[in-house]
């Protein structure tokens, strides 16, 4: 049932931005030089990793992906997070709203998905050395980065349709970017449908490929226990940058959920807005500076080409 005051609103207003006066252009300046350094770093590895015929196997190749998708998730926030900074309006079309849904959404499923795809590959070289060539060909590296891409795509469009269509009581989201749990609680209609998609989603997003995760690591320890020396510093090695940047996505997805499904009204506003920013913002420094800094062979390539050969 439709209440007689819902529309379907035009534009939404931001209720988590405050008045900090001249500071604005304080933390425009290090949220402008936080996103250039995210930029710079992934640019940096990507191009390695394209340029470098040494670095064009299946692990390297996920590894090109993630950083793809971490330029993907902080174009869809960043530049709008330094307008709103600036700006005394806190508001957003509608239609650009479910834009940045789209994006911000998509780009944590990508995440996920693609962490779960690099957790196999990591999976069948340890545990199958000798057959990994025959295992993890190019064609289907290839099909397994098209699914990670194309599949979240998919199932993110459902949910962005079924929110737009929705009426209306209200347009303030108390937050500081767009986000669909708080555009669906907005609604004056039956939101049925909704929940229950996005119950659907939820499992097929996170639950698929944490099940595949800790099923490969549960095999690589496996192996790793009754395995030579050499084996187990193979999997420390590769596995590590791999276990950290899980853990880093995963506790910054569980205080996004936690800050959207309960009351936050005792927690100061900053410490909010941080939580709420956490997995957007740390995530697409931390694989780079992970990944680069780890990798022995990725961290050589990177000083051979900013500082030339020598």
């Amino acid at each position: 049932m439709i209440m007689k005051n819902s529309t379907q609103v035009s534009y939404f207003t931001f209720g988590a931005y405050f008045n900090i006066g001249l500071f604005k252009y304080l933390f425009f300046l290090i949220i402008m030089c936080f996103y250039a350094l995210i930029v710079c770093a992934n640019v940096l590895l990507i191009v390695v990793i394209c340029k470098n015929r040494s670095l064009h196997e299946p692990m390297y190749l996920f590894l090109c992906s993630l950083f793809v998708n971490e330029l993907y998730g902080s174009t869809g926030l960043f530049p709008f997070l330094l307008v709103q900074i600036l700006s005394d309006i806190h508001t957003i079309h509608a239609p650009f709203c479910f834009l940045q849904i789209f994006c911000l959404y998509t780009y944590a499923s990508i995440q996920f998905i693609n962490l779960s795809v690099m957790s196999y590959d990591r999976y069948l070289a340890i545990c199958y050395p000798l057959q990994y060539n025959t295992r993890m060909t190019f064609n289907k590296v290839a099909v397994l980065i098209a699914l990670t891409w194309l599949f979240p795509f998919f199932v993110t469009a459902v949910p962005i349709f079924l929110s737009s269509s929705l009426q209306l009581c209200g347009n303030i989201i108390n937050k500081v970017y767009c986000n669909n749990y708080y555009v669906v609680k907005l609604a004056c209609s039956v939101t049925t449908v909704n929940n229950i998609y996005g119950l659907i989603n939820t499992c097929i997003v996170i639950f698929g490929p944490l099940s595949l995760i800790l099923y490969t690591y549960m095999m690589i320890l496996k192996v790793c226990y009754s395995g030579s020396k050499q084996t187990r510093q193979k999997a420390v090695s590769t596995c590590t940058p791999h276990l950290a940047s899980l853990i880093n996505f995963s506790f910054g997805g569980f205080f996004e959920i936690v800050q959207s499904r309960f009351d936050m009204s005792s927690v100061p506003m900053m410490l909010q807005i941080f939580m709420s920013l956490y997995f957007l913002t740390c995530q697409p420094i931390f694989n780079p500076l992970m990944y680069g800094l780890q990798m022995t062979k990725i961290r050589s390539l990177c000083k051979s080409l900013i500082f030339g050969k020598m």
